[in-house]
């Protein structure tokens, strides 16, 4: 009799066991969220193409019958800033990330044979899409990715499909404060007015950029101003740089017409800022509603680079915008 209750016992006690298992298993399933559901991790490959003697190099994940998102840069980065938008989306789209000249692991050129200016970087990329057979995007532009993808979208209106700007400024109300030094520059280059720059390639400055304005430093990865601080440490980087930041005085002439060109081609836009940049404040952000009708518009409490802090949330609204457009 005892054995036949000890038996009964053990055999009530693992059926429970097995009910309370899938009762929590489910329940685990009921609460994940969208954003752990969806999320994902695809392969990304690193070429390298030779654009008018300039080796150019990209991260490029997706197949190509997908709808396209071209990933334009900014400073001090590389491609590299977009290493979880890469592998997070190309379940879906095709993804292509491509380093500027003197930037990343593309080719640096020296400034006698290469011009540094923001005319020329557009036409190379803009060449590297076309060598790649890509005549069809949405541009994804971010800082310097923004004068560069707006050259680009305005030579090319009928290629752009969408813009998606993360902290990519198209209107003078977007110049933060962080820029007197630069406009100092503008107003007269010179060596005094250089040396108060050089503090943006230091090691310090380059950390500064990425984590200013963010609501937890260590949720950004450290590898990005270290990688960022490496390149600059070439021969006449500092210099190159520099002619960068002189030139972007041209892109502000250019701002109207970027404007024109949203008002009249209207591509539906996303927008996905970091609110505390000292670079391109939320002013930025709001200006981009005066001329689009068709726009998206999410503020994040974080600073220049969002997606180091805001990247699961960003990849989603991408998501599901690139997603309305194939409707």
């Amino acid at each position: 009799m005892k054995n036949i209750f000890s038996t009964l016992l053990l055999t009530a006690l693992l059926v429970m066991s097995c009910q309370t298992t899938e009762k929590n298993s489910t329940e685990k399933q009921k609460k994940m969220t969208h954003t752990e559901i969806t999320t994902t991790t695809n392969d990304v490959n690193y070429k390298t193409i030779k654009v008018n003697n300039v080796n150019i190099a990209y991260r490029e994940a997706g197949n190509p019958e997908n709808p396209t998102i071209v990933l334009l840069h900014g400073f001090p980065a590389s491609s590299h800033q977009y290493r979880k938008v890469l592998q997070s989306l190309g379940d879906e789209f095709h993804l292509i990330a491509p380093d500027y000249p003197g930037f990343g692991n593309s080719d640096f050129p020296s400034r006698d044979s290469y011009t540094y200016t923001f005319d020329t970087i557009a036409a190379t990329i803009n060449s590297f899409l076309e060598q790649k057979n890509i005549n069809s995007y949405a541009i994804m532009m971010q800082d310097y990715g923004a004068p560069i993808g707006f050259r680009i979208a305005t030579a090319h209106p009928e290629r752009v499909t969408a813009i998606i700007t993360q902290n990519g400024n198209a209107y003078e109300e977007g110049l933060g404060a962080a820029w007197k030094t630069t406009k100092d520059l503008w107003a007269n280059r010179n060596e005094e007015t250089e040396k108060t720059m050089l503090h943006a390639f230091s090691l310090e400055g380059l950390e500064w950029q990425y984590t200013h304005g963010t609501r937890n430093p260590e949720l950004v990865n450290p590898d990005n101003w270290h990688l960022d601080y490496y390149r600059m440490q070439r021969p006449n980087a500092h210099k190159m740089h520099l002619d960068l930041f002189y030139d972007y005085q041209n892109n502000i002439k250019l701002y109207p017409k970027w404007q024109q060109f949203i008002r009249e081609h209207q591509p539906p836009v996303l927008v996905v800022w970091g609110k505390n940049d000292a670079f391109f404040p939320e002013s930025g952000a709001e200006a981009f509603k005066k001329d689009a009708k068709n726009i998206e518009y999410y503020i994040y409490d974080t600073g220049h680079f969002a997606l180091e802090e805001d990247g699961i949330d960003i990849i989603q609204k991408m998501r599901v915008f690139m997603k309305k457009l194939s409707k």
